[in-house]
Parts: C-alpha cells; sequence; structure tokens
C-alpha cells in the first residue's frame, strides 16, 4: 500500500521531537533502563539512517496518562523551544475516552495547539485514533473517535501537514499489534506504527506495515470471554479505579528524551 505523503524523499529531517501521552512515550514496548522504546523512537532510527552519522537529534517530550491540555501546557512550550525540523503530535485520546467530552471542543483546542508548532517546527505530522472496533469497552466510543479523527484530518489540510492515519493501518487490529492491557501496543504493533509514519515521511522503509500476521489457530468463543474476563480484571478495574481516585499512569512521570540528543 502507497501511504499518503506530503513529503518528498529529498527532504531532510536532522531534528524530531515526539509530543503526546503513552502511545508516544512507547508504553508497551519495554526496552532497557525500564524505559519504553516505541514507535517515535523506532521512527527516529529510520531517519537517523537518512543523514550523516551524528547529525541527527532526537527529544521525546512525551509522558503517559497526560490529558491534551497537559501536553500543550507541558509539552508544546519546550518543542517550540528545541524548534526542530519534525514535531510528531498524538495528542487527545485520553480525553476522547472519558466519558462527557466532546471531540469538537478537543479538536478545536488541539488546533490551537498545531498553530502554535507551526510557529517553530518545520513540519508537524499529525496522528489520528486507532479504530476500536474489536477493542472491548473501547468499541462503543468509536463513533467519537471516528468524529474526532475527521476534525484532525481537516486540521492537517488546514496547515498542509501529513497525517498518520492509524484507523487505516488495518494490521493494528490484529490482537497481535497490541499489549495485554488492550490499550497499548505490542513492540510489533509500534513497529508497524513506525513504519507507517516513515512511509508518510516520505522515506524507504525496510519492511511493509501492511504485510499480513501469519495465520493463527481460530480461538473458541470460551478462550475469548476467559481472556476478555482476565483483562478486565487485571487491566480494566485497576484503570477505572485510578480515574476514580482522580490519579494517572503519568504521575511523577518525566519525559524520557527531553532535549534534542544525538541517538
Amino acid at each position: 500500500m502507497a501511504a499518503e505523503s506530503t513529503f518528498l524523499t529529498s527532504d531532510v529531517i536532522r531534528s524530531y521531537a515526539a509530543v503526546g501521552d503513552s502511545f508516544t512515550e512507547g508504553v508497551g514496548d519495554p526496552g532497557p533502563g525500564g524505559h519504553f522504546v516505541g514507535w517515535a523512537d523506532r521512527l527516529a532510527v529510520l531517519l537517523d539512517d537518512r543523514v550523516p552519522e551524528h547529525t541527527f537529534r532526537y527529544a521525546n517530550l512525551a509522558v503517559r496518562g497526560r490529558l491534551l491540555d497537559q501536553i500543550v501546557a507541558e509539552q508544546v512550550p519546550r518543542a517550540k523551544e528545541l524548534a526542530p525540523d519534525l514535531v510528531t503530535f498524538c495528542a487527545g485520546g485520553n480525553d476522547i475516552i472519558r466519558p462527557g467530552t466532546d471531540p469538537d471542543d478537543v479538536a478545536e483546542r488541539f488546533e490551537r495547539a498545531v498553530a502554535d508548532l507551526a510557529s517553530a517546527a518545520g513540519t508537524v505530522l499529525i496522528a489520528t485514533g486507532f479504530d476500536t472496533r474489536g477493542v472491548p469497552v473501547l468499541k462503543h466510543l468509536r463513533g467519537k473517535i471516528a468524529t474526532y479523527n475527521l476534525h484532525l484530518r481537516a486540521i492537517a489540510d488546514r496547515y498542509g501537514y501529513p497525517v498518520l492515519d492509524l484507523w487505516s493501518l488495518k494490521t493494528i487490529q490484529d490482537r497481535r499489534a497490541w499489549d495485554p492491557d488492550r490499550l497499548h501496543l505490542s513492540p510489533e504493533g509500534h513497529t508497524r506504527v513506525a513504519l507507517r509514519a516513515a512511509q508518510v515521511l516520505g522515506l524507504e522503509v525496510p519492511a511493509d506495515p501492511d504485510q499480513p500476521w501469519p495465520p493463527e489457530p481460530p480461538r473458541g468463543s470460551l478462550e475469548v470471554r476467559r481472556d476478555t474476563i482476565h483483562w478486565a480484571r487485571e487491566y480494566l478495574v485497576p484503570w477505572i479505579g485510578r480515574r476514580l481516585r482522580g490519579e494517572s499512569s503519568g504521575d511523577h512521570v518525566e519525559a524520557k528524551r527531553p532535549d534534542l540528543l544525538p541517538l
């Protein structure tokens, strides 16, 4: 599949700052030292391969659990200070899944942040939300997420920015693309997103993110039900508990890579 791209392959990206929440921090893709890797780090490696050694610099400002307004207050000013060639901006997902939030309102605030970033960044790559039709609980928010995604595409069009369309990346709808918590991607899922992001930016990639998964044995309804009960007990109930207590998985967590540094 040929990915949409507003970049030419001749464009050179020598600096990149990632802005966002747990998705961009890389939760679900464990790395050394207790940190996560994730799609943004993997994209940085692909970008680094295109330029002379030691000339590429990368920062990852993302922190898990952050709402859009927190990202705008904590990360966007820092991204502007860094003034990189590329910013990837994926935010608002934690707002959208909260009861009572309005995707139109979230999109308006997202666009104000894009306008702010546009004053300092070379290009802003805007990421959409995933298609959640196969995810327990979140499948009921599919229409809300789709509405938000349409806003994000319109914002990207108005600024001439590329879109990382996660909704259309069908291979990450496979359960193997997801962490057992069903909220974050697995290492393979993060890898496929990084490859798609690179395609959108006009890079040649070493593998196809649309490559079908190997067949796996069919799962019986009893196994599916047992897995869903286990997921609800181990992940959903604690997640709801944190929300009720006003806690976040990102409390006391700082950005893993706050400065533009070589890889």
